[in-house]
């Protein structure tokens, strides 16, 4: 198995998704695990797949086989307790299927999001290296051949690269160890942890990652409430998936206003957890008896106001970034070229 490594958010959609299939068709979990087995294609599946098939045999409840695991969210076996308790084990894994799914959209836009201007950025840093520790010296050649030296701004490019040039090894470490801060960042619990907190808190992503816990909380709200949890056990489980401080603050409140005699529509309202829009949609929701279909909504609208941002950061990035580049060379190469046509006008 993994060693107790929690599983990807796309590892358990594809899990729950086999899953509902087959309970769906009637199928029992010893049957349905050993059916899964039989197509595992990975070492890691099959080994992980028959420590859930053994406990199942034992005629313990599915949920606990899973927990035995330990490679699964402490939410996939709530959920998984509710859905045995209510008989709804087909609807808990379809449900569990379809927020993972979000998560794992989420993510992937997200590092879209993130990776395209930090590779912009990484190729702008290269060509301007490359231009003023290896170009500019032959400028300079040319200038002493010609009887000159740079002056101004070419002289100072020039020892700039020249003081790269020295300082390559120190570069080269400094490089390794941002890319080790990287890794680290986007590949252990703590720096994922700290990554997160810094973009919660970012002027420039603030707003960006707000929008996206409203997303996930609708949704965990959503499939709470669908599989007959009580308000405030949903809130409770929703509250450690949102993994947004400002949001869990929030959903505090609106748990103080239920104990206050507020009602649910209520409560979210005076929390300020949705926009006025999307509070009129949750009162609606709620008078109506269908609270769990609009939070449905609302977390797909979310998740496509979500799209659209990263698509919009995108497209202004790209051009941006070009156009900086070819201002910045351009102002490198206008430095040498103005001052070398002077040159040789003079000698013509």
């Amino acid at each position: 198995m993994r060693d107790q490594k929690i599983l990807s958010n796309e590892e358990i959609a594809s899990f729950c998704n086999q899953a509902a299939m087959l309970f769906q068709a009637g199928i029992p979990p010893v049957e349905a695990v050993s059916i899964m087995l039989s197509d595992a294609k990975t070492s890691d599946a099959r080994e992980l797949l028959n420590s859930i098939l053994a406990v199942c045999r034992k005629g313990k409840p599915f949920y606990q086989a899973l927990q035995g695991t330990g490679v699964f969210p402490d939410y996939v076996i709530n959920m998984l307790v509710l859905g045995e308790e209510s008989g709804n084990l087909d609807i808990c894994m379809q449900s569990l299927a379809n927020y993972y799914e979000k998560e794992q959209n989420i993510s992937d836009s997200l590092k879209g999001a993130i990776s395209y201007p930090l590779v912009m950025i990484a190729m702008m840093m290269i060509v301007i290296f490359v231009l003023i520790s290896k170009v500019m010296p032959i400028f300079q050649q040319v200038f002493a051949e010609l009887g000159n030296e740079m002056t101004g701004f070419s002289a100072s490019l020039l020892k700039l690269g020249n003081t790269l040039n020295r300082s390559s090894a120190l570069i080269v470490v400094f490089l390794a160890i941002i890319a080790l801060i990287w890794l680290l960042a986007t590949r252990t619990l703590t720096g994922k942890r700290i990554a997160r907190n810094f973009l919660n808190s970012f002027p420039l992503t603030k707003s960006f990652y707000e929008s996206v816990a409203c997303e996930r909380f609708a949704s965990g709200m959503s499939l709470t409430l669908k599989s007959g949890m009580d308000t405030f056990e949903s809130l409770d489980i929703v509250s450690h998936l949102v993994s947004h401080k400002k949001m869990q603050e929030k959903i505090e409140v609106c748990k103080d206003k239920l104990h206050s005699g507020s009602n649910f529509a209520e409560a979210l309202g005076a929390s300020g957890i949705f926009n006025n829009l999307h509070s009129q949609m949750v009162s609606v929701g709620f008078k109506s008896g269908n609270i769990d279909s609009v939070l449905n909504k609302i977390a797909q609208n979310y998740e496509r106001e979500t799209d659209k941002r990263i698509q919009r950061i995108i497209s202004v990035l790209e051009p941006t970034l070009v156009i900086i580049l070819s201002v910045i060379v351009g102002l490198i190469l206008l430095s040498v070229i103005l001052p070398l046509m002077g040159i040789m006008a003079s000698i013509g």
